[in-house]
């Protein structure tokens, strides 16, 4: 049998989620060392595992993937969730980089000085659903499909279901006027590799809390 993907990384979402995301959806069990001090972190780079001396990294089918983007790029293929064409390819790519887009800007909120969070929530909140969502919910209405590209369950469709959570998680009714979305998600959260991720238990990672944000700290000097 062959070896479980080990995940590199901070105890906690940051770059690493979405790769969490992806191999859960896929029905793949992976195993996880976390990265807590800087001891750890320094042994990683002296060993030559780290291609620019950062995570996350995977190591999976005698590979050290590096760069998400890279890696997300490499399981979705590996697992056939990557479109059946370069056509379809090319649209989860444009849809993942998006929706990347909007969940990076909620994860640095995380090292925002407390003052500046509350413009950082509505900044974000107002990026969602001004830019971000119409986008998605007018691809949902116009081929009136299930899924965002060729009618067949893909990492755009992940990523997406990723991102209306964690901005839910800042405003719970934030589609309310998006009923192409909400009828999305909840379809999404039902397929049965997404539905059991979501479950208490998972590996799925909660909003980072202030010990995340000073191991981070601490460990990349910032």
């Amino acid at each position: 049998m062959a070896a479980k993907p080990k995940l590199y990384y901070f105890h906690g979402r940051g770059k690493m989620e979405s790769i969490r995301w992806l191999l859960a959806a896929a029905g793949v069990e992976f195993e996880e060392e976390f990265i807590e001090t800087r001891e750890q972190h320094e042994k990683l780079k002296k060993e030559g595992r780290l291609l620019f001396d950062q995570v996350p990294l995977v190591e999976m089918d005698g590979l050290r993937l590096t760069q998400t983007r890279a890696i997300l790029s490499y399981i979705a293929a590996k697992y056939n969730l990557y479109g059946k064409d370069l056509k379809e390819t090319a649209r989860i790519n444009m849809y993942a980089d998006g929706t990347l887009e909007l969940m990076m800007m909620i994860a640095l909120m995380a090292f925002k000085l407390p003052e500046e969070k509350e413009e950082s929530i509505a900044s974000v909140l107002k990026k969602a659903k001004n830019c971000y969502f119409p986008v998605f919910e007018k691809i949902l209405e116009d081929h009136g499909e299930d899924f965002l590209v060729g009618n067949k369950f893909s990492w755009a469709d992940i990523q997406l279901i990723e991102a209306i959570l964690m901005v839910e998680e800042l405003n719970a009714s934030v589609l309310s006027d998006f009923p192409h979305l909400q009828a999305f998600k909840t379809k999404i959260s039902n397929i049965p590799t997404i539905k059991k991720f979501l479950q208490p238990g998972s590996q799925r990672k909660p909003p980072p809390d202030s010990r995340y944000v000073e191991v981070v700290r601490n460990i990349l000097q910032f």
